[in-house]
């Protein structure tokens, strides 16, 4: 029996090469048992017709699935679904499903946060005119060529074994090398390598020195600070003291007694940007001494230093091994990488290892190999240099349309990175302004949710400048300002 050629269809949000799609199409119907063993196939002239491709690449497709068993062909009768194609499993008729579980009274621990810390970020953000989002990675600056081409390098034979062995708990000693001699003495920091782990980005690493760390432990944490971090450790059973930040970051003075973990970002504070000067830093290393406590040092977009030189990392002043220090490629690279290391004395990363190999063995070694070639190869200072002068052109176009249309800065502008933390008239909600303004095709993230505690301020909003492209900045934040008039930022 044929199948009518009114079955395929492609999708055209889908991604790949059209051969590749109507592969996709054709393997889905067999693998679903829609199309079945024996049954033809249209002909490519008629399928290309009606998909509107060229009828090469129609029978680019079929010949591909029948190097793969899924078709056969029969002389000049054309392709059918091979008898040898891969079948579904038959269960039989499927029971009819009644959920009897009660999942609030079933789950031992819930994972999932109140107020998401992705601040409701539209899945299609990428559609939104003046997307002033904060992460993300803009496709128009990222060397896509030289990251195919290190990726292929990694397929390699000689290459093999990292990308197809289990590991077990072991890293990719190609990139952690590159680590301990070149990206970690850049920021003062000096280590061997069972001083290093790789984790799936800063938030497992996050994660594990949570688990490791704080658990039903006192804690003390910035805020506003990282949103995401405060839910990791409400899930550790840890006793959270949220600690004001003010334009040097945050006061070692005002880090409790008995607290047992601190975590910073001494750097470039999240979200307002703030660097904690050296006497501060010296400050909190005393406190820490002090108390016999740790510091997670979370080291992000250091990289992204357009304004002034990067500050030597916390890390860097330690003497004493209490600073754990988080590093990620995430930010600089793309965020879909998910990869990040840590870095503490090695009876803490021997810890770490072990925890991690629990969990997921470790980060895949064809991710790690590929990410290994590329910053050997030099592609990725070339990237960071690329990426630093777009956004210092971007920060220049920032900081001009702030002050021409009268908003308000909150936090701080001396290091560069990607973001802006603002403030709007008090009274504002941002969060329900953030909602008006994608209607204008504008999309702000609200601060509330960097902030701790039930009663929260409101009226603080984070702007993000990766992403948008220097030419629509001044537009977008015209629309914002007029979002802020006077009857336009009620709550």
């Amino acid at each position: 029996m044929p199948i009518p050629v009114e079955t395929f269809h492609l999708d055209p949000r889908a991604p790949g090469t059209l051969q590749a799609r109507i592969q996709q199409v054709v393997a889905e119907g067999i693998l679903s048992g829609r199309f079945r063993p024996g049954e033809k196939l249209p002909s490519s002239r008629r399928l290309a017709s009606h998909l509107g491709v060229s009828r090469i690449t129609v029978t680019l497709a079929y010949t591909e699935l029948q190097a793969n068993d899924y078709l056969t062909s029969r002389g000049r009768s054309g392709y059918f679904v091979s008898d040898n194609a891969p079948a579904p499993p038959d269960f039989g008729q499927r029971a009819q499903r009644q959920d009897k579980v009660d999942w609030g009274a079933a789950l031992a621990r819930r994972a999932q946060a109140e107020t998401p810390f992705d601040m409701d970020r539209p899945p299609d953000w990428a559609a939104y005119r003046y997307p002033f989002i904060y992460g993300q990675a803009d496709r128009s600056l990222f060397d896509h060529a030289n990251w195919r081409l290190c990726a292929m390098q990694a397929l390699g034979a000689r290459d093999f074994d990292a990308l197809t062995q289990d590991q077990f708990d072991g890293d990719d000693p190609e990139l952690v090398s590159f680590l301990v001699r070149h990206t970690l003495p850049r920021r003062g920091v000096h280590v061997t390598p069972d001083e290093v782990l790789i984790t799936m980005g800063a938030q497992n690493a996050l994660w594990l020195a949570a688990q490791l760390l704080a658990a039903g432990r006192a804690v003390a944490v910035e805020d506003p600070g990282y949103p995401a971090l405060r839910q990791l450790l409400a899930q550790t059973g840890s006793r959270v003291t949220p600690l004001p930040v003010d334009a040097d970051g945050l006061s070692p003075q005002a880090i409790p007694g008995g607290t047992s973990v601190i975590f910073a970002t001494p750097s470039h504070h999240c979200p307002t940007s703030a660097i904690l000067p050296r006497a501060r830093r010296e400050a909190l290393l005393a406190r820490a001494a002090a108390l016999d406590a740790l510091v997670v040092e979370d080291d992000y977009e250091f990289e992204m230093s357009a304004l002034d030189p990067p500050s030597p990392a916390l890390k860097s002043l330690d003497t004493e091994g209490r600073v754990i220090y988080v590093g990620s490629f995430s930010k600089s690279l793309f965020p879909g990488l998910r990869l990040g290391y840590l870095v503490g004395a090695a009876p803490f990363i021997r810890e770490a290892r072990s925890l991690r190999a629990s969990v997921l063995r470790h980060p895949p070694g064809h991710i790690q190999r590929t990410a290994a070639y590329f910053l050997k190869l030099g592609h990725y200072d070339a990237l960071v240099r690329r990426i630093g002068k777009a956004l210092a052109e971007r920060r220049a176009a920032m900081a001009e349309a702030v002050a021409r249309h009268g908003l308000e800065v909150a936090g701080t502008q001396g290091q560069g990175g990607s973001c802006l933390w603002m403030q709007a008239p008090p009274g504002t909600d941002t969060g329900a302004m953030a909602l008006r303004l994608r209607r204008d095709s504008v999309l702000i993230e609200p601060g509330a949710p960097f902030f701790a505690g039930p009663e929260v301020p409101r009226h603080f909003y984070r702007l993000g400048y990766s992403s948008i492209p220097a030419a629509r900045i001044d537009e977008g934040i015209a629309r914002i300002a007029a979002a802020l008039a006077p009857g336009q930022a009620g709550g």
